[in-house]
């Protein structure tokens, strides 16, 4: 055999050898996985326990809000729905008040031209005798 090869082999193994890792350290790095796995699983037992009544607050909140908002909507809409109906009933009034002065003003202007109807007086009427009225 090649001495080259051999000795390109032993330096092979020397630095596989020194690539090891000690197992005290191997041991103590386990050892911390161990310990944060730990931590790890008690926060997720306390937000496990927790977060139930945490989500339930929330949507509770949400939904709160939310109806509080449609509320708000909703009576802003009848509001402004009723002040339309005010609107129209106004309108409504206005145009009958107007229809009726019209109507006022032709009476007054016929009976100013003369031209209005004719007007009998009618005499008193006494109860005759037998009559069921009596004075």
């Amino acid at each position: 055999m090649d001495e080259g090869a051999i000795e390109r082999a032993r330096e092979r193994l020397a630095g596989a050898a020194e690539g090891r890792t000690d197992p005290a350290a191997v041991e103590a790095a386990l050892e911390r996985a161990r310990a944060g796995i730990e931590a790890l699983a008690e926060t997720a037992a306390s937000l496990e326990a927790s977060l139930p009544s945490r989500v339930e607050g929330a949507v509770q909140e949400g939904l709160r809000e939310q109806v509080l908002e449609r509320l708000e909507g909703d009576l802003l809409a009848e509001r402004h729905g009723r002040v339309d109906d005010l609107a129209l009933l106004v309108d409504l009034i206005g145009s009958g008040w107007k229809g009726v002065d019209e109507r006022l003003a032709r009476i007054e202007k016929s009976l100013e031209a003369g031209s209005g109807a004719v007007v009998y007086r009618m005499e008193e009427r006494r109860p005759g005798p037998g009559s069921a009225e009596t004075g």
